[in-house]
């Protein structure tokens, strides 16, 4: 992979994130599997390291978390004990947005627990202010946004209503139709009318369009839990700072102030780290180079 040019590595990053599976990139850019997957496991942890470094000390007004599933190699009750501990199985992600910037403050791949959950809400508390939160009806968020914010938050729980499936809609590869929502407050004073869930459950949307592994009835599925959360990151670094969003015409970094441009491809990979040259592979390489020179040399003669 540290052969490849800047060109090449930018149209394999390309496929990525436009929803391509990592075989049919292959197939495209005309590379080897592991190629495409050693890119994305340094690039994704790169991203991974900005995203927790730069992406802090944020004034937020109101934010929304959710949490998409999503599975490993199969899912749960398919899943043999010996590649459970692999870290096959269910595997859900959790997000939280920002409902005006529409900058994704904080990211986290594992299970849906209440030791996740705190995980995740504790990263979330890079926000400085008093920040109003909206959550779905899933109880570990209870302890984990009280551990984390205390009574210093405004915080309220969307809960939906849905109805009995019909017989079609039982047939149908879809969830039931939601019939009504129910608003409870946990803590503080939210403002009811910004008590939604709505944009990042859009953002869940965008992440399954994105990223092939996403996709319902596919079998471009992570076969490593490892490659699953480097590509997660890879495609929230690009959504915070390469893809300019439809309504705000800018970057969310951008609306947010922690950037000042349009990101491209290659700046993205410019976060990778150099690759290091050992000093026997130079030796090698100048032996090579006065060995052509020398040849050269004798056929001119």
């Amino acid at each position: 992979m540290n052969c490849l040019d800047t060109k090449t590595r930018s149209r394999i990053v390309s496929c990525l994130i436009e929803g391509c599976s990592i075989s049919s990139t292959c197939r495209m850019i005309g590379v080897s599997k592991g190629t495409v997957i050693k890119l994305l496991v340094d690039l994704g942890s790169a991203c991974a390291e900005y995203h927790d470094r730069y992406v802090r000390n944020l004034k937020v007004r109101r934010m929304q978390a959710d949490e998409i599933w999503c599975f490993v190699g199969a899912k749960a009750k398919n899943v043999k004990a010996e590649k459970k501990a692999e870290g096959w199985g269910d595997v859900w992600t959790w997000v939280g947005i920002d409902a005006d910037t529409k900058l994704v403050l904080s990211y986290l791949v594992g299970g849906r627990d209440g030791g996740w959950a705190r995980e995740f809400i504790d990263d979330c508390s890079r926000i400085t202010n008093r920040v109003q939160i909206t959550t779905d009806g899933h109880k570990a968020y209870l302890d984990a946004v009280e551990d984390a914010f205390g009574a210093d938050i405004d915080y309220a729980q969307l809960l939906k209503i849905y109805g009995s499936p019909s017989e079609d809609e039982q047939r149908r590869y879809s969830p039931a139709r939601c019939i009504g929502c129910d608003m409870k407050v946990v803590s503080g004073d939210p403002d009811p009318a910004h008590v939604s869930t709505s944009y990042v459950e859009r953002q869940n949307l965008t992440m399954r369009m994105g990223m092939r592994r996403f996709t319902r009835l596919t079998n471009a599925f992570s076969k490593k839990v490892e490659n699953h959360g480097h590509m997660v990151a890879l495609h929230y670094m690009y959504y915070n700072f390469c893809r300019v969003h439809q309504t705000l015409r800018v970057t969310p970094a951008m609306e947010a102030k922690i950037s000042d441009h349009v990101w491209s491809i290659e700046e993205l990979i410019a976060l990778m780290p150099k690759p290091i040259v050992k000093a026997s592979m130079i030796e090698k390489n100048l032996t090579l180079a006065a060995l052509s020179h020398l040849t050269a040399s004798r056929q001119q003669i």
